[in-house]
């Protein structure tokens, strides 16, 4: 048996769908906000910059291990600088002094060039912990504009989620006023083709923007005014109004 209900049932089907239309506007709003494209490239450069600042870490460390082994050698060198030359002021030997006056200039020698090996050492970690510290700049002020897109996100969405709220509200209301079966055979069409209802027009069917074929048109207005048509077209609850041009 073919379901009927009251044209006035079927035209709340219209504010019906039209509320769910933009339901579905709203979630996609929700989902398409330019601070989610913004977020998503700010954490991709975030990653990039913590990437470059953990290589830059390991070069210091690298760098500060190579800086401690010649400052290591150097106190080495120093003490026996120190001892041979406490032991050239105590030895009475000229073989000696000779021999460890040619070693403690050996030894400065080494000294010198440990000392400038050092030098550019140091100069070298210098300029990775000034590239670290530029990169964890970049960091925090990437920092910032991720809160500030973020925030700007927030507002986004807490509008959207008013008007869905308010939307939401306003189509329990309508679906409260409309026959269960009505509303399930609505849901039913909606959930297969996408739209519940669609109203005619001048011969056209706007959930399709098809104009029905004059057999078509002619079994719609054969038709009771309380039955319930599906549209052609569209597969839509076909909801006829004095604007249908039947």
């Amino acid at each position: 048996m073919a379901l009927k209900a009251s044209p006035d049932d079927q035209r709340l089907l219209l504010d019906l769908q039209a509320l769910d239309t933009k339901l579905a506007q709203l979630d996609y709003r929700a989902k398409s906000l330019p601070e989610h494209a913004t977020l998503q490239a700010l954490s991709t450069e975030g990653d990039a910059l913590r990437l470059t600042l953990a290589e830059q870490s390991g070069g210091i460390e690298d760098v500060t291990l190579e800086l401690k082994r010649i400052e290591a050698d150097v106190e080495v060198v120093e003490a026996r600088i120190a001892r041979d030359s406490e032991r050239l002021q105590h030895s009475s030997s000229v073989k000696d002094v000779a021999a460890l006056e040619q070693e403690l200039q050996s030894l400065r020698k080494r000294l010198s060039d440990l000392e400038e090996i050092e030098l550019v050492v140091m100069e070298r970690l210098e300029e990775q912990q000034s590239a670290a510290d530029a990169t964890k700049r970049q960091l925090a002020s990437l920092g910032d504009k991720i809160a500030e897109a973020a925030a700007a996100r927030d507002a986004s969405l807490s509008t959207i989620l008013g008007e869905r709220t308010t939307a939401a509200a306003g189509r329990r209301t309508i679906e409260g006023k409309v026959p269960a079966e009505l509303i399930a055979l609505y849901d039913k069409q909606k959930s297969r083709y996408g739209t519940g209802a669609s109203m005619l027009r001048g011969g056209v069917s706007l959930a399709s923007g098809v104009k029905l074929l004059e057999d078509e048109l002619q079994k719609i207005r054969a038709a009771a005014p309380d039955d319930v048509l599906i549209c052609p077209s569209s597969d839509a609850i076909l909801v006829r109004t004095d604007e249908s041009g039947l």
